[in-house]
């Protein structure tokens, strides 16, 4: 990864970022974060500089479910040997820093849980340059025609088409 988060012709890198949590299941529990994902990306050439993941095994491994229903098919055997999210934060605050973060709901859950999962660890969080948040662009332009705006009511909502014939053009 490069050292310095600003691209040479001055313009920020964009990090494409997603992270999967616990979801609680009563009013008081928190969210731990599970797993950490993300693409840096060259905003003049939209290519693709780095990516990172990770597992982050949660410190209340009991708030991670023995078998998944989810669709990102976290268990707790996934995790149970995964870093601690203390071990992953330099490398995670390194990536999402002084870039502009970017990804679908991230400003009020993504970026909430990343101060969370700083602050337990009792270090300053990365701080943004700026953010592109798709949830927001796609319901100003879409408004609820395309559902509960989550991310797989989306790809089934903008999903494949089929193909125009010559016909049917």
């Amino acid at each position: 990864m490069e050292s310095s988060s600003s691209h040479p012709e001055g313009s920020p890198e964009i990090v494409f970022f997603d992270l999967e949590t616990t979801v609680p299941s009563r009013a008081g529990q928190r969210f731990w974060v599970l797993e950490f994902g993300a693409i840096i990306v060259c905003p003049r050439k939209l290519v693709e500089l780095d990516c990172y993941s990770t597992l982050i095994r949660p410190k209340d491994l009991s708030a991670v479910a023995l078998k998944s229903g989810r669709c990102d098919g976290i268990t707790r055997g996934a995790v149970s040997n995964a870093p601690v999210f203390e071990e992953v934060a330099d490398k995670i605050f390194s990536i999402l820093n002084g870039r502009v973060w970017a990804g679908h709901n991230i400003q009020r859950f993504d970026c909430v849980r990343i101060k969370e999962a700083f602050a337990e660890i009792g270090r300053p969080a990365p701080v943004p340059v700026g953010m592109i948040d798709s949830l927001g662009v796609l319901t100003e332009r879409f408004g609820r025609r395309a559902g509960n705006m989550k991310m797989a009511t989306l790809a089934a909502y903008f999903g494949p088409r089929p193909a125009k014939t010559q016909e049917s053009r």
